[in-house]
């Protein structure tokens, strides 16, 4: 379970100020990030200059409209870095799900990359080389344990390259995963007022022709 404010700051004040550490959060995307097509490619643009000027590492994942992003490097640097992203409206609902001291970086060639971790944006070669990423998904850290969330970064850190999305996924849209999350819980409701709305059409013509 998330790490509460007061467990937080009891861990931090155990932890020598010059130490590293990682700090796992987990978080929502808000109706403003899922209407930012380029919400994905700004936030790794972002983070990958502001991190390698202060040497922090780490990696976001992405999916089923959640993130968890490990963030390692000095205490003083990580926690600043935390309160900054805790100030973005692109996302809700964070929470500290892990936070530890650590003697070195893990994802220390990763710079902060993005990975998508949903099955449809994945090449097929990405779905036969990642199986082990399965046990994973669907993509529901908020129901993570902080046990569960050091396994899963273990499993991230044997893969040789991230997952590869579709080339017809590149242009991924943040609106349109809005309306795939919004359908399909609603998919009988929509179809219904689809054909509502269609012979609401037909009727009008035909009163009028």
């Amino acid at each position: 379970m998330p790490l509460h404010h007061i467990d937080m700051v009891k861990t931090l004040e155990k932890i020598e100020e010059s130490a590293m550490i990682r700090l796992v959060y987990i978080s929502s995307l808000t109706l403003k990030g899922r209407m930012s097509a380029s919400m994905f490619e700004q936030v790794e643009k972002s983070a990958s200059a502001y991190n390698q000027q202060r040497d922090i590492t780490g990696i976001l994942c992405y999916g089923n409209g959640n993130f968890l992003q490990c963030i390692e490097g000095n205490k003083a640097q990580v926690i600043a870095l935390q309160r900054r992203i805790s100030l973005d409206n692109r996302h809700k609902n964070i929470k500290v799900l892990l936070l530890k001291e650590i003697d070195q970086h893990t994802f220390r060639d990763w710079r902060m990359r993005l990975l998508f971790l949903e099955r449809w944006l994945w090449s097929p070669a990405t779905k036969q080389q990642v199986a082990q990423l399965s046990p994973f998904l669907p993509f529901t850290p908020h129901s993570w344990t902080p046990e569960r969330a050091e396994q899963f970064l273990q499993v991230i850190n044997t893969l040789n390259t991230p997952p590869h999305i579709k080339v017809a996924g590149i242009t991924y849209n943040a609106l349109g995963n809005m309306f795939r999350h919004i359908a399909a819980p609603h998919q009988a409701f929509l179809i219904v007022q689809g054909v509502l709305s269609l012979l609401i059409v037909v009727a009008l013509l035909l009163l009028f022709l």
